[in-house]
């Protein structure tokens, strides 16, 4: 009689985890079909193999996550409490849970590209009103819970049946051919660079499709060849330009790496504090990144740096030297030779005709040609012109060979030793610096559009990760003067970034009529932002600056936030009404 309970119990729980197994399947497929959503936001396949891909990797993807929320939820379950009407019960509430979140990540991920994360829930939580529209929210739940109770019944009373037909194993053998066909797929589309198939890597939430490299590696294969990024379509700009200059203005821009806003000073920068009190000066300027590819980025397209891996870049030039060019501009670039391979946009210097600095002998003797090369093109130009002057010797706390530099002074008492001594180098190397421009200056005519900038701030390390982590003011708060013809000086105490200079010189220098929102992210310099968020940063690691604290968020959306100086961290939830704008306007150019 013992022996024959254990027995019936036994069947009982394999007839419920052979009930389970089938349930888990049916909400598979109703996954794919919520799983279609997506699809909105990223676009569909073109070609046959973009089809057959999306295809085995939605039924591979959606199939296994409903079988590891069986896994996880309803198996223990059926050990426990092997008793149908419960078990039914509790799985259309645990099926109607999990669909309910999978609709709301669909909705999430159209608004911000992103998947749910501790991040994006506390976004998308205070910008639930906009989300969630009409009764929707109430409706849908109530139509789910109604067909996984039907269904649970319905598979329930005809299991047995299913048992019979011996489809389950065909079914396992389909479902794992779809999952393993769609890594394969992928590693063969990674490494043959197949973007229509690739562009589709983080459509799905909890997706990770093996890659070239990871399966080489795995294997002891060396991989030389970098992975793909995600391609999106993107209009940039979203509008065709109407520009129309009236007189043609001479521009010339300089660009100098790594240089602080707090160290142009009479003593270290003599010349520039000088030009700078002459002319219209901006207290409060931000660049747009702490390194030089996130910085000059939105110097020259003047958006976000997460836009900067978008694969349009690589052959999509900036619509300020477009325009120029258009304008019967000569373009000239004058660059040291790695920060021409250093650019996250391998199309941002294409209008330009480059004269590049080799840097054999260091940065600072690449900045003494760069001066020189510029000097000799700009004494023959008879033409309206645009240059771009790119110094680079404070990236590497460098002077040429001999220089005579000014006196060390006192470094700050919360500096490292090591850290003080590369304060004064820097100091040596900013001197050599102001002293390259007022050669560049000297022959330049009054006349002439005079642009003055860092492309990116400094932190005294010379530990490279470390620098590139760090998002503080010091790393991205940088001088900028502007020379206007017959202007006087000026001080311009609002804050500002390097997205306002687009605008500025499309506005008041080629005579362009468009929303400035057409083609940046950034509003004209001359005029307060009504932003009260700067996105500091690229698609890896941002940094929110905001009128009173600082968000610094990773890839993965995990955030810190500091004060307003970057000095105390601040034990609080973010501000998500600023940080919903920043969001969108991460996404607004795929929406066009």
């Amino acid at each position: 009689m013992i022996e024959r309970k254990k027995q019936m119990s036994r069947d009982r729980v394999s007839r419920l985890i052979n009930w389970g197994h089938w349930f888990a399947f049916f909400n598979g497929l109703l996954a794919m079909i919520i799983g279609a959503r997506y699809l909105s936001s990223v676009g569909y396949p073109e070609t046959w193999y973009g089809w057959i891909y999306l295809t085995v990797s939605t039924i591979g993807q959606f199939s296994f996550l409903a079988f590891i929320a069986y896994l996880i939820c309803l198996f223990p379950l059926t050990l426990i409490l092997p008793y149908s009407k419960i078990l039914r019960g509790l799985a259309a509430i645990i099926a109607t849970l999990s669909l309910c979140i999978l609709l709301y990540d669909t909705i999430v991920y159209a608004d911000y590209g992103m998947h749910l994360s501790p991040f994006a829930f506390d976004l998308a939580w205070a910008d639930l009103n906009a989300l969630l529209h009409g009764t929707s929210y109430i409706v849908t739940p109530l139509a789910i819970i109604t067909i996984e109770l039907t269904v649970a019944n319905f598979l329930w009373k005809r299991i047995d049946k299913l048992q019979k037909l011996n489809l389950g194993n065909k079914v396992i053998a389909f479902v794992g051919i779809c999952f393993i066909s769609s890594h394969l797929i992928h590693i063969w589309a990674d490494a043959a660079d197949i973007t229509e198939i690739t562009r589709f890597d983080e459509t799905y939430p909890l997706s990770y499709p093996a890659t070239a490299r990871s399966f080489m590696e795995s294997h002891g294969i060396d991989s030389s060849f970098q992975t793909n990024d995600e391609v999106k379509v993107l209009s940039y700009p979203t509008q065709p330009l109407l520009c129309q200059a009236d007189t043609p203005t001479n521009v010339l821009m300089i660009t100098v790496d790594s240089l602080r806003a707090d160290m142009v000073g009479p003593k270290t920068m003599p010349f520039l504090h000088q030009y700078t009190e002459k002319n219209q000066s901006f207290t409060e300027h931000y660049s747009g990144g702490n390194q030089f590819r996130t910085g000059m980025f939105s110097l020259l397209y003047g958006i976000q740096g997460s836009y900067g891996d978008a694969r349009v870049f690589n052959s999509t030039s900036p619509v300020i030297t477009r325009s120029f060019q258009q304008a019967g501009y000569q373009l000239g670039l004058f660059i040291p030779e790695t920060n021409l391979n250093l650019r996250s946009a391998q199309a941002m210097f294409n209008d330009f005709n480059p004269v590049i600095a080799k840097e054999t002998n260091g940065s600072a003797d690449a900045d003494l040609h760069t001066v020189a090369s510029f000097k000799e093109w700009h004494s023959i130009q008879n033409k309206p012109w645009f240059a771009l002057v790119n110094l680079k010797a404070p990236e590497n706390f460098d002077t040429p060979v001999g220089f005579l530099g000014i006196e060390t002074v006192k470094a700050d008492r919360n500096l490292t030793p090591a850290q003080k001594v590369l304060f004064n180098q820097y100091r040596q190397s900013l001197y050599f610096i102001d002293m390259q421009l007022q050669a560049i200056l000297t022959n330049v005519a009054s006349d002439t559009l005079v642009i003055i900038t860092g492309v990116n701030g400094k932190m005294f390390t010379s530990n490279s990760d470390e620098a590139m982590r760090n998002l503080s003011p010091e790393s991205i708060k940088v001088p900028l003067v502007i020379h206007w013809p017959n202007a006087i000086e000026a001080k311009v105490k609002y804050r500002t970034s390097h997205y306002g200079l687009v605008p500025t010189l499309m506005t008041h220098v080629l005579g362009c009529t468009n929303n400035t929102t057409d083609y940046s992210a950034g509003r004209s310099l001359l005029e307060p932002s009504k932003e009260t968020w700067i996105y500091i940063g690229d698609s890896r690691i941002f940094a929110i600056y905001q009128q009173s604290e600082v968000t610094v968020i990773d890839r993965h959306g995990k955030y810190r936030i500091y004060d307003e100086n970057f000095q105390h961290r601040l034990r609080k939830k973010m501000s998500a009404p600023e940080l919903i704008e920043v969001m969108r306007e991460g996404r607004r150019l795929y929406n066009h």
